[in-house]
C-alpha cells in the first residue's frame, strides 16, 4: 500500500517559537555582535518575514555573518547551550505526540524549514524526524559557511522544489501518495499546502487563518 506523507513546518507549527529569530537572541547572549543593532537587524528581517516580503538570500548573509568564522568546536558547543536553553524547554509533548502519530501509521515525515541546516539539523532530531528540509548552507572547499545558499532555499516556492527533489531522489514524486498531510502557520507556507489533500493551518498567523477559514481548512491550536 502507498505510504501516506507528512510534512512538517517548523517554526511557530512544532515550535512555539522561531528557531531563526531566538538563535539570533542566542548570538547575541554569546557576545558574537553588538547587542543594540543585531537586535534591530534581526527583527526587521523577522518582520519582513511575516510581512511575506522576505530577501532570504539577504537575511542568510546576515544572519551567518556573526559564527561563519568561529571553530567547529565552538560552534558546536554554542549549540549544545541553545538546545538546552531555548529549544527543548519549548518542546510541547503535543507536538511530539502529533509527530509520533504519522510515523506510527506509517506515514513518510519531513520536516521542511525555510530555518537553516546548521539551526534545524539537532532540532529535527529532537523530534525524531529523519528527514530534514531545510535552507543548505554553502561551503568553501575547507567547509567553511560563506554566507550564501546553496541550491535552492527551502522558502515560499521553494518548499515545493525542494520537496520535490527529496522525493525524486527515492524514486517517489507527490503523486505516489494517497494522501499529502501539510502542518504550517504561516502564509508563506501556502505554495506547499496547496500541493497537500490535507493542509492543516497550525498555530495560524491571522493571514494564513483567514485563508483556511474561506477555503475550509482545518485549524489545529497546538499551543495556548
Amino acid at each position: 500500500m502507498t505510504k501516506n506523507l507528512c510534512l512538517f513546518d517548523l517554526d511557530h507549527t512544532l515550535l512555539p517559537l522561531d528557531s531563526d529569530h531566538t538563535w539570533g537572541e542566542f548570538v547575541i547572549r554569546q557576545g558574537w555582535v553588538d547587542a543594540e543593532s543585531y537586535r534591530a537587524g534581526n527583527n526587521a528581517f523577522y518582520a519582513k518575514y511575516q510581512a511575506g516580503t522576505l530577501d532570504i538570500h539577504e537575511y542568510i548573509a546576515y544572519c551567518t555573518a556573526p559564527w561563519r568564522d568561529r571553530s567547529a568546536a565552538e560552534l558546536a558547543a554554542a549549540h549544545d547551550r541553545f538546545m538546552n536553553e531555548d529549544i527543548l524547554p519549548a518542546i510541547h509533548p503535543v507536538a511530539v505526540d502529533l509527530v509520533r502519530k504519522h510515523q506510527a501509521q506509517g506515514d513518510l515525515v519531513a520536516l521542511v524549514t525555510a530555518t537553516n541546516e546548521f539551526v534545524t539539523g539537532p532540532i529535527a532530531k529532537a523530534f525524531g524526524i529523519d528527514h530534514l528540509l531545510a535552507v543548505n548552507l554553502e561551503r568553501d572547499a575547507s567547509g567553511k559557511v560563506t554566507g550564501r545558499i546553496a541550491g535552492t532555499p527551502s522558502f515560499r516556492e521553494g518548499k515545493v522544489t525542494r520537496t520535490a527533489e527529496w522525493l525524486t531522489g527515492m524514486g517517489l514524486s507527490y503523486e505516489s501518495f494517497g494522501r499529502i498531510h501539510m502542518y504550517s502557520d504561516s502564509a508563506n507556507d501556502l505554495p506547499l499546502m496547496e500541493q497537500a489533500t490535507d493542509p492543516v493551518a497550525t498555530n495560524p498567523a491571522p493571514s494564513l487563518e483567514t485563508i483556511a477559514r474561506e477555503r475550509g481548512w482545518p485549524i489545529l491550536k497546538l499551543f495556548p
